[in-house]
């Protein structure tokens, strides 16, 4: 059974390029989510294997979302910050995250969401 994922985002087309980029890579996409709100619920309601995070959403941030994520789960889902800025402008921030780890949008990849999801 493929790796299920829920997509957390606030553009529609990150999502979808996202979506099939992960599917055409053997992933299991189970939902999406616009905002920090809607995830935390998504990944309540889904229990997703993984999470693609962006850190900038238009409620909460990808930090807090992942900390909620975190305290409220049993089964904690991967999380996979990502962003269209650079690492090294959160780079303290994601170590102190729950988060697996950060991709930047441009270096999205099955091979790179795989590196890091385990």
């Amino acid at each position: 059974m493929p790796a299920s994922v829920l997509i957390v985002d606030d553009h529609p087309s990150f999502r979808a390029s996202a979506r099939r980029m992960l599917e055409a890579n053997g992933y299991s996409v189970v939902g999406e989510a616009a905002d920090g709100e809607a995830a935390i619920a998504a990944a309540g309601e889904l229990d997703p294997d993984l999470i693609l995070l962006d850190v900038q959403l238009p409620d909460l941030d990808g930090f807090e979302v992942a900390e909620r994520i975190a305290a409220g789960a049993a089964g904690v889902p991967a999380i996979v910050l990502t962003s269209s800025r650079d690492l090294s402008d959160f780079r303290q921030a994601v170590a102190e995250s729950p988060a697996r780890g950060f991709i930047a949008k441009s270096e999205l990849s099955g091979e790179t969401f795989a590196e890091l999801a385990g």
